[in-house]
């Protein structure tokens, strides 16, 4: 049987080691090497989109591999795709990295400098256990996750105050409704308030999750609080100084769990940039950021597309922006804060609606919000053009809606 084997290598000279040593290796398929960890992902989203026998057997992962370091980059392809067979090549052949490897759930290590030996008995084991889970999966299994993995979409003020965190809200209860499994969380570490919107009171947060090294099913599970419609909240600590214990590596391993877990996840990132959130909109497959049409919150949302540009976390085409309380007579109209920001305005703006929202907000019932809400009727047709529901209801009335030239706005593509 002919084994498909994937290489993600950044170093161009241990890409043509690797591919020399790949094409001698009998019943091999090589593929054309990756250089980045996006990329990789990227691809084999795009397989599994198709079909799960589309995936090769066996993926391997260079220690050089970039941006995301080769031990978070094998435990995010071995919960999204456990059916492909990863292998980890470096050259720290100590006790402590093969431990650290298996924990992330490489099926073997391969040590630098790579022999023909050693790399054909980790290829075929490591294809040898694909072919057994494939075949598990296909008796009619419904325990392993077997597609790309969820949506993941981060939500980011410009500025305090402009509306985000009632726009995640809103996009993550429109997606439970459409009859997606859905996650909502709170990683706005230091001030979040999600648990106040949605009158919520539990003892666990995002917190509990940071120091663990394999978050499995039943881990995620103790953590998050099942809501009344079905939604799973992830919340922030209440002590906000506990924050700062959720590093970029633990959020990159809670976004990856929370993906292989529920088909959408809505983050909440508030509006100061820290290194978890900045990890998770770097992982996003859609990243919102809102604004309010007046100069203040558009300085401080093209500050903080620079600021994503310049730490290379997202580019600005890459990320869509909403804006909040959208009224036509403002100076400030879509197309300036396009211009101004270079970044993909969302079709639907979103009117203001203080008084739909105030009893909501105090009540902490923002799950209860008028059907008739303007707002809520905005944002439920946001989450609709952002592909979040799984049939999009476009309201009698969807408040204030302002449409740009490319239309709705479809999945874009991660950074």
């Amino acid at each position: 049987m002919t084994t498909r084997i994937l290489p993600a290598v950044g170093d161009a000279d241990a890409s043509r080691s690797v591919t020399t040593l790949l094409s001698q290796l009998p019943d091999a398929e090589p593929a054309v090497p990756v250089g980045d960890s996006t990329q990789l992902i990227d691809m084999l989203a795009r397989l599994a989109g198709e079909s799960i026998e589309e995936l090769p057997e066996v993926v391997l992962v260079h220690e050089r591999i970039g941006p995301v370091p080769a031990l978070e980059l094998i435990r995010e392809v071995s919960l999204r795709f456990p059916a492909v067979g990863v292998v980890l090549i470096t050259a720290d052949a100590s006790q402590a990295l093969f431990a650290a490897a298996m924990d992330a759930g490489a099926r073997g290590v391969a040590s630098l400098p790579l022999s023909y030996e050693e790399l054909a008995n980790r290829v075929q084991a490591a294809a040898q256990w694909s072919t057994g889970v494939r075949r598990h999966l296909g008796a009619g299994s419904s325990d392993v996750f077997t597609g790309p993995g969820g949506t993941v979409v981060t939500v980011t003020g410009a500025k305090g105050g402009v509306g985000g965190t009632v726009t995640a809200v809103q996009l993550a209860l429109a997606a439970q409704a459409s009859g997606h499994t859905t996650a909502l969380v709170d990683l706005d570490l230091q001030t979040g308030d999600i648990a106040s919107y949605l009158d919520v009171q539990f003892r666990r947060s995002i917190v509990d999750l940071a120091a663990i090294t394999d978050i499995s099913p039943r881990v995620l599970s103790d953590a998050v609080f099942s809501h009344s419609t079905g939604m799973a909240l992830l919340l922030a600590p209440g002590e906000g100084e506990r924050g700062e214990e959720v590093s970029d590596r633990s959020a990159r391993q809670i976004v990856s769990a929370l993906r292989s877990r529920y088909q959408v996840v809505v983050m909440d990132c508030g509006s100061q940039m820290s290194g978890a959130n900045a990890a998770a909109i770097e992982m996003a497959d859609i990243a919102v950021l809102v604004t309010t049409p007046d100069v203040v919150a558009v300085r401080g949302a093209k500050r903080i597309v620079r600021m994503w540009d310049r730490l290379q976390i997202r580019k600005a085409e890459d990320t869509v922006t909403v804006v909040n309380r959208f009224n036509r007579s403002t100076e400030i109209q879509p197309p300036l804060i396009q211009r101004i920001t270079g970044t993909r305005m969302a079709a639907t703006a979103v009117p203001a609606g203080f008084k739909e929202l105030q009893g909501a907000v105090d009540a902490g019932r923002m799950h209860e919000l008028d059907a008739k809400s303007s707002v809520k009727q905005a944002l439920w047709a946001l989450s609709g053009e952002l592909g979040l529901v799984k049939s999009a209801e476009k309201p009698e009335k969807s408040g204030g809606k302002y449409r740009n030239d490319r239309g709705a706005v479809g999945r874009p593509r991660r950074a």
